[in-house]
């Protein structure tokens, strides 16, 4: 049953939210002990929530779109009075005082939160190993890593424990735990969701994304949490996207561009699933066109300069002074080193330090302002692409699920995960990943769909398209 099936059916009272919560929250209390998809879950406020919204059906009322549908959210948005972590221990203990605006978005559609999910500290890593609580297990095989940083989020989603979860998206952190886990992903164009009560890593990069078992699923939930915000300064001053309408548009006459550079460096297994899914559009009328962006290969050198950058900065209000872990000390300064160096675990550390020295006195237009240029070549490289083909077609990550453990002490190989995602975020374009085929050893391979800004329409109509080809 779909979530917009789900929905009917509570809005309707032919099921009630009640039941459908209880469900949910059983699944979770049976499964996630083996997984740790879940830091905090809600049990009380997701019943609670669950009572009003039967008590509003049994009134004649519409709750929403997405009424009495159960619902994760990454411990890095807000929720009044909720605990919200970012896993960190920074962060522990600390419950906001407002919420973010999709948590707003959802409330208003119906939606019922159970709870937050696992992922890297302050959203920095590939694997979601980097967490103060514990790593998270790949519900396909719970050797191997759910990817990151929000693995948490798409392993709750693939072990079936919520339909539907919401993650955020800085160099892929949507979509690489999606393409592990064998789910849907969704980055959308940067400033289409608010990110109004995400707490920032990388502001200029950040953005916050669906993960659903569906296209269809995904693009609902796309639509419910989009749309202009006033209290974010950098959200588009447009509605939402109507996605839902058009997911059965086909691709007939659509040009698709392979991106050579978008397989450089992946497996055989990866690279073959994704001209598969070629041959797929090829099929249903696509023009398929193989093109090279070879600007796309100083992604990541770019993109690890400017985000630790912007998280040296946005990580500094974490004194032990306001609010979050303190840690007691002689003098204010040493205060401040206590709190930090117990407050935040090791990748954290390496990368405000690294963002620290790219923005210091000296050094800030060779590294930070090289970065920036480099940001406006790949920018640029896009919108030349664009300019042949409307989509462009490649891998979401090199390789399948590792092992836990494989390469938690190897950055550089942790960090090469996301070669194939940073580039959208860099430019600010949508993309999505889209569970397309299984590998030798059973694990799922996703395949990446980007576009230019404001596309979301043209890639739910593709990926619908590739779901209905997808391999089982």
């Amino acid at each position: 049953m779909s979530v917009a099936e789900l929905a009917v059916a509570i809005r309707s009272g032919e099921r009630s939210a009640r039941e459908v919560t209880e469900a949910t929250l059983a699944t979770i209390a049976t499964d996630d002990p083996s997984l740790h998809a879940f830091v905090d879950v809600q049990i009380d406020q997701a019943l609670e929530r669950a009572d009003s919204i039967d008590a509003a059906v049994a009134r004649g009322e519409d709750p929403g779109v997405l009424a009495g549908v159960p619902l994760a959210l990454k411990d890095n948005l807000c929720q009044h009075g909720e605990l919200t972590s970012c896993a960190s221990k920074i962060l522990q203990g600390w419950r906001p005082p407002y919420d973010a605006t999709v948590v707003s978005k959802l409330r208003e559609a119906g939606v019922v939160v159970v709870g937050k999910t696992n992922m890297d500290e302050f959203a920095m890593g590939s694997s979601t190993e980097n967490s103060a609580y514990g790593p998270t297990r790949n519900p396909r095989d719970p050797s191997r890593v759910p990817g990151g940083s929000s693995g948490g989020s798409a392993a709750a989603v693939a072990a079936s424990m919520v339909p539907l979860s919401l993650g955020s998206d800085t160099g892929g952190s949507i979509r690489q735990p999606a393409a592990l886990c064998g789910v849907v992903g969704v980055k959308p164009t940067y400033g289409l969701v608010s990110r109004y009560g995400l707490v920032a890593f990388a502001s200029s990069l950040d953005q916050i994304g669906p993960f659903a078992t569906t296209v269809a699923d995904a693009a609902l939930l796309l639509e419910v949490i989009s749309g202009h915000d006033p209290r974010d300064s950098t959200s588009l001053p447009e509605e939402a996207p109507s996605l839902v309408a058009h997911l059965d548009d086909g691709v007939a006459g659509l040009r698709v561009g392979l991106c050579t550079d978008l397989l450089d460096g992946c497996d055989d297994e990866v690279v073959h699933a994704v001209r598969r899914a070629a041959e797929v559009f090829a099929g249903q009328g696509a023009e398929i066109v193989e093109i090279a962006i070879p600007e796309l290969r100083f992604g990541l050198s770019a993109y690890y300069l400017l985000a630790p950058a912007e998280a040296s900065s946005n990580l500094a209000r974490y004194d032990g002074v306001r609010y979050g872990v303190r840690v007691e000390a002689g003098d204010v300064e040493a205060m401040n080193v206590a709190t930090r160096t117990a407050g935040f675990g090791d990748e954290v550390k390496r990368r405000i330090m690294l963002g620290t020295y790219a923005l210091s006195a000296g050094y800030f237009d060779a590294y930070y302002g090289q970065a920036q240029r480099t940001r406006t070549m790949i920018i640029e490289a896009f919108d030349r692409a664009y300019g042949q083909v409307d989509l462009l077609l490649g891998a979401t990550t090199p390789t399948t699920a590792f092992e836990l453990g494989a390469k938690i002490d190897d950055p550089m190989a942790m960090y090469l995960s996301d070669v194939c995602t940073i580039p959208s975020n860099l430019a600010g374009h949508p993309a999505m990943s889209v569970p397309f085929a299984r590998g030798a050893e059973g694990l799922p391979i996703g395949v990446q769909l980007l576009g230019p800004g404001r596309s979301e329409e043209r890639l739910f109509t593709a990926a619908t398209v590739l779901e209905a080809g997808a391999s089982s």
